[in-house]
């Protein structure tokens, strides 16, 4: 598909009205998809606006890999949602003046990002001598620690050593957050679903039918997820902010309400057009070339390319 159709399509998914649907009605959905709609009459059969719905329910509620029905908060309309809550609070501003609130604010945002990273990637890595799901927990308590810490780092810094000069408060508030939470959020996307590349990913052929399991393609899957995540969160926070420096050098808005207004809804804006167009920048049917296999798989098919599930 092309980026507009996955536009378009992630645009449907990320309904929010998604989220009032019981478990039933998503596993109905999921089945008629598997028996390839044989137990439906003929005006259900040829009813594409029908089908188009259930396939957009099913790709917001249920992990291919898996079929498990996502919970509610981590599937990707609940991911919206969170979103425009947590960079829409006042707590969130609150945070970037005090230190051991901004700690805490970027705990919670990478604990709740890990999570969702978790429970939407490839579900397809296996490991026989460890609970892979253990490993998992393990290494994104490391990353969210690590992560949070490095957030709030530069603001503790200053106010530590008293740095209050224009210049420095500039770069520590205004400059740093947006490359800072970019780059954060790409490495705990990377480290938490790490067992994709060390153990490999099943990837397939044109008809579905696996034909091995490939650690390049897990590489592949893990890094154009975090690139999607550092786009979204970089620019997510750093476009927003430019737009209100300029709204207030251009002094359009003088009343402090006002502003907080117009800030609001510039990060509700921005957010609302990053999401889907994160999520579009690679397919998450995945698709890899045959010279990029290993060799052990290349020996199994003759196919020139193979697909997997890249995971959200």
């Amino acid at each position: 598909q092309s980026f507009s159709r996955r536009f378009l399509l992630w645009a449907d998914v990320l309904d929010p009205l998604l989220l009032l649907k019981s478990s039933d009605e998503i596993k109905r959905a999921r089945l008629l998809i598997q028996t390839k709609e044989k137990t439906l009459s003929e005006p259900l059969r040829n009813n594409q606006v029908f089908w188009s719905a259930v396939k957009v329910l099913t790709q917001s509620s249920v992990h291919p890999d898996t079929n498990n029905v996502i919970p509610i908060l981590f599937r990707p309309p609940g991911n919206c949602l969170f979103f425009f809550y947590f960079y829409g609070s006042p707590g969130l501003n609150a945070g970037f003046i005090v230190p051991c609130s901004l700690l805490f604010l970027q705990f919670v945002f990478h604990s709740y990002t890990t999570a969702f990273t978790l429970l939407n990637g490839n579900g397809t890595p296996k490991a026989e001598e460890y609970s892979l799901q253990q490993k998992q927990m393990f290494y994104g308590l490391g990353a969210i620690s690590y992560a949070a810490c490095v957030g709030a780092l530069p603001l503790i810094f200053m106010n530590r050593y008293t740095l209050k000069s224009p210049l420095t408060q500039l770069i520590v508030k205004k400059l740093l957050p947006a490359p800072l939470l970019g780059l954060t959020s790409a490495f705990t996307a990377a480290v938490v679903r790490s067992p994709e590349f060390e153990h490999g990913i099943e990837v397939m052929d044109r008809n579905g039918k696996v034909v091995g399991v490939s650690r390049n393609a897990g590489e592949k899957a893990v890094r154009e997820t975090a690139l999607s995540r550092a786009v979204l969160f970089g620019t997510s926070f750093l476009l927003p902010e430019a737009l209100v420096h300029l709204v207030q050098r251009a002094k359009l808005v003088k009343n402090p309400r006002a502003l907080a207004a117009v800030r609001l809804f510039l990060i509700t804006s921005v957010l609302a057009g990053m999401v889907p167009v994160s999520l579009s920048m690679f397919s998450q049917c995945g698709e890899i070339k045959r010279a990029d296999l290993e060799p052990e798989i290349l020996s199994l098919t003759e196919e020139t390319e193979l697909f997997y599930n890249r995971g959200v």
